[in-house]
């Protein structure tokens, strides 16, 4: 039986008497483009942070390519090699665009702070950060402060600093957010780029894109997941249409 990428069991999370995610089972299997909807306050964010350690959860149990990450701290899961963006564009501005990516690379290649040795000198490390910065398309602007760029470049550099680490499971909190469509498609087709052979588990409210980059939704409303399947049937599925999608949405094109 082969081990999922990532497995939620019975999991809970309450903020005092109020339950906030209610009994969660889920398995992701290895390279899965996986998305999980949702209404707004339905504890999307919530289930981000209890995978990634920010959060404890008040029972339940996480496991990350079989391994019980559940009460890990968010270093010793990102270690194992889960990464994750989220909703707020989270980068130094200041810093140069290669910086911020070499910054997020330094740890994964094993090196550490040190008064003896200059960093513009490590060529492994160099030529890695490159080689994110092609990828997020990026390379181009590696010397520019990373404040200055746009908000879809910065979304995009976000993304290069998630991915650098090496990790093998990646979550995004609603990339394509605050994107016009032009900016959106690019982003789409950047994700797809930088996650091929990755596990993708990403919380998006577009539905053009969680249609168009999932390979299995998953549906949470008020902490409880009504539905997970194939995007085509989860379009289909009444339960999901009333709750959510919405007929209009929920008619194919």
């Amino acid at each position: 039986m082969t081990v999922p990428a990532l497995e939620l069991e019975a999991l809970h999370k309450n903020f005092g008497r109020v339950p906030i995610i209610r009994g969660v089972d889920l398995a992701i299997a290895a390279g899965e483009r996986h998305a999980v909807i949702g209404p707004n306050g339905a504890g999307k964010s919530t289930l981000f942070h209890l995978i990634s350690g920010r959060l404890a959860p008040s029972a339940g149990r996480i496991r990350l390519h079989g391994a019980d990450i559940t009460f890990h701290a968010p270093y010793e899961i990102n270690r194992r090699g889960l990464a994750r963006s989220f909703q707020v564009t989270n980068i130094f501005p200041r810093l140069s665009v290669f910086e911020n990516v070499r910054c997020a690379a330094m740890w994964a290649m094993g090196y550490r702070t040190s008064l003896w040795r200059a960093v513009e000198g490590l060529a492994d490390l160099t030529a890695r950060t490159e080689h994110v910065l092609e990828q997020i398309n990026l390379i181009d602007r590696r010397d520019l402060p990373a404040g200055v760029l746009s908000y879809a470049e910065q979304r995009a550099l976000e993304i290069g600093i998630t991915i650098v680490g090496g990790g093998d499971v990646i979550l995004l909190d609603e990339p394509t957010a605050g994107m016009s469509r032009s900016e959106t498609e690019h982003a789409v087709a950047l994700i797809r780029k930088v996650t091929e052979g990755r596990t993708l588990v990403m919380v998006e409210h577009d539905m053009g894109v969680v249609f168009d980059l999932a390979d299995r939704i998953s549906v949470l409303v008020y902490g409880q997941i009504i539905a997970s399947d194939t995007p085509e049937r989860v379009r289909a599925n009444a339960a999901v249409q009333e709750a959510y999608l919405g007929t209009a949405v929920a008619t194919p094109a």
